[in-house]
């Protein structure tokens, strides 16, 4: 190991599914930090080993990377990391490649391309133990020589199953103390690929005894779930279980929540005077920190879904069917999952698209994610359609109401891929993305890594939103709340404030899609969440509820009598595609770590919903609905 440093510095590196995370996780436990590479928005995993002799190494898990010569943005980074060429981080001192032992045809190709780098290097056969299970014979020692490397097995999720990859570790760090770090040669090209292939299956040849180059319980699942129509059936099923739960056990914890927020904010508001200083900290500080945290639930149950699935080996599956479906829309396979979390919130779902490694796939996802219908939307859908569409049977069958709500369903997915699909034609780079990835054999999720992957989520969901959120939020608190309303005021408080007074402004620019003054002062606070329009209409119209449930049924009359149905249809659509969630807007930021790319993202969802509205309220007016 070099001396230059004072903790040598380990890396992790892999091809997707060998266990490496699983592996990391076993070293590190929570000793661990996530953050991103400079300038891009790739993880960045880091933690700290202690070996039983106490020497500390600094170990950082490396993007999983099929091959030195780079496809996506994360074989890019581990490529340049291996060799020592990425700005602003060290060369690592040795290198841990870690090798799936059930699939060494492909993971030793890679493990070879890392070994003509020339730097120090230690082979880790990783799930060691469901290898023997399927009567693979590995002469651990044939294999060392064969390669050159020293080659341990572990098993990452055993107490000890890292002990043997410790010790060694400990051992050449020992023998190259104080040597000079070596010089890493140039990754091979694109042209050796045969000769590395060839060269694994000669290792394979003298140091590994298969009985079949499958086993026989992936071959029996696959029969199934790859079958185009079982297989998407069952696909199908799965899907809608995970729908369901993110929806249905979020619900109680978000309720809970919910009911904590309001509780502090009722204390705090019942503990310090009336002034702008209870109304900062219950209206703007608690109410945006509940804002924000009450979408964690979601988050977690989506997430252990997905985490479950990757871990199982079925998420690839999943992919490698919908992927000829959705690549006609400009989209990709992995795609689909972000895509069905949306409709819960657009923000677990844009989050989820770190699994999509094609960096143009994954923005097309990102970009047209809102458009899909979050469960925020629905309490503006109940409220419209109750006061204007009647409940009446169409065909003595279909409910005119339900019927309403699908159509605006279907608006936001056919939108989307629409969108996606221009996306596609505008965004060419020389040729189409093909999806390559592995399919996996097939195992049980181990529950300490799920923890450590939910804590994580959980963790930087809450630091990437919730800044930005808490300012956005205490700013729209002072633009509503502020100037008061003069002495001897008739009107509602509102009609004074910034925001009010912004609102009377919008309604020359609103006009056309037959948008009310009223209408445009409850689209400035929906900004912080489109639920939030409800009780902003009923705020504007001076009424006093408790609860949404209850400003909607004071608001039905007033809005089904003061309002035209062409106004109400336009609001609808409006709703469907505008950009009102400021939490959705820092996402995006986050995820694509571009202020461009938010700024795209809005302006393009304003644009759709104006132009929609527009023709909506004028095609209404001109049927006579106005």
């Amino acid at each position: 190991m070099s001396a230059r440093l004072e903790v040598p510095r380990l890396a992790l590196v892999g091809s997707p599914n060998c266990g490496k995370t699983a592996l990391f996780n076993r070293l590190t436990g929570s000793r661990q930090k996530v953050a991103n590479y400079a300038g891009v928005t790739v993880e960045r995993k880091e933690g700290l080993l202690t070996a039983p002799s106490g020497r500390r190494y600094a170990l950082l898990d490396l993007p999983g990377a099929y091959s030195l010569t780079p496809s996506s943005l994360d074989e890019a980074i581990t490529r340049d990391l291996c060799r020592g060429h990425y700005p602003g981080e060290p060369a690592p001192d040795l290198l841990v490649c870690v090798v799936d032992a059930t699939n060494l045809r492909l993971h030793l190709r890679f493990a070879l391309e890392l070994r003509r780098l020339g730097r120090p290097m230690v082979v880790a056969l990783n799930m060691a133990d469901v290898a023997a299970r399927r009567g693979i014979r590995i002469d651990r020692e044939r294999l060392e020589r064969e390669l050159g490397v020293p080659v341990v097995e572990t098993v990452a999720v055993r107490r000890h199953g890292a002990q043997a990859l410790v010790e060694r570790i400990e051992a050449l760090s020992s023998a190259t103390a104080g040597a000079a770090p070596a010089a890493a040669a140039d990754a091979p090209t694109a042209g050796d690929d045969d000769a590395l292939h060839a060269e694994a299956r000669r290792l394979i040849d003298a140091a590994v005894r298969m009985p079949s180059n499958t086993d026989r319980i992936d071959d029996a699942l696959d029969r199934w779930l790859l079958h185009p129509v079982a297989g998407l059936l069952t696909l199908a099923v799965v899907m809608f279980l995970i729908f369901q739960a993110v929806y249905a056990w979020a619900t109680p914890m978000m309720d809970a929540i919910d009911a904590g927020t309001g509780w502090l904010a009722a204390q705090v508001s019942a503990t310090l005077p009336e002034g702008p200083l209870a109304s900062l900290l219950a209206d703007g500080i608690i109410a945006g920190l509940g804002s924000v945290v009450i979408f964690l639930p979601q988050i977690l149950i989506l997430f252990a879904f997905i985490l479950a699935l990757e871990e199982s080996g079925y998420l690839p599956r999943a992919a490698f069917l919908l992927d000829r479906m959705m690549s006609a829309a400009g989209l990709s396979g992995r795609s689909f999952i972000p895509l069905l979390s949306s409709f819960a919130c657009a923000i677990p779902g844009i989050m989820a698209t770190r699994s999509i490694q094609d960096p143009r796939d994954r923005l097309a996802t990102i970009m047209v994610a809102p458009l899909m219908t979050c469960s925020a939307r629905l309490p503006v859908y109940a409220l419209l359609i109750g006061a204007f569409i009647p409940r009446q049977q169409i065909a003595g069958v279909f409910n005119l109401q339900g019927l309403v709500l699908f159509a605006l369903y279907m608006a936001g997915i056919l939108s989307a891929l629409a969108v996606s699909f221009v996306m596609k034609k505008w965004r060419r780079d020389g040729g189409e993305h093909m999806l390559m990835l592995e399919l996996p054999s097939y195992r049980l999720p181990h529950p300490r890594d799920l923890l450590i992957g939910l804590y994580e989520r959980g963790m930087i969901f809450l630091r990437r939103v919730g800044g930005i959120i808490l300012a956005l939020t205490v700013l729209l608190w002072f633009l509503l709340s502020f100037p008061g309303a003069p002495e001897g005021a008739t009107g509602p408080a509102i009609d004074y404030s910034f925001a009010g007074r912004l609102g009377h402004a919008m309604t020359g620019l609103f006009a056309p899609l037959g948008f009310n003054w009223q209408i445009c002062i409850a689209l400035i606070p929906g900004l912080a969440a489109r639920e939030v329009a409800v009780s902003s209409l009923a705020t504007v119209y001076a009424l006093s509820a408790a609860d949404d449930d209850a400003a909607a049924q004071a608001l039905t009359p007033l809005i089904s009598d003061g309002w035209s149905l062409a106004t109400a249809l336009s609001l609808l659509v409006w709703f469907v595609y505008a950009p009102q969630c400021i939490s959705t807007w820092a996402t995006i930021r986050r995820e694509t770590n571009s202020w461009r790319t938010m700024a795209i993202s809005a302006g393009y969802l304003f644009a759709l919903a104006y132009l929609a509205s527009l023709v909506t309220y004028q095609v209404a007016v001109l049927l006579g609905a106005g």
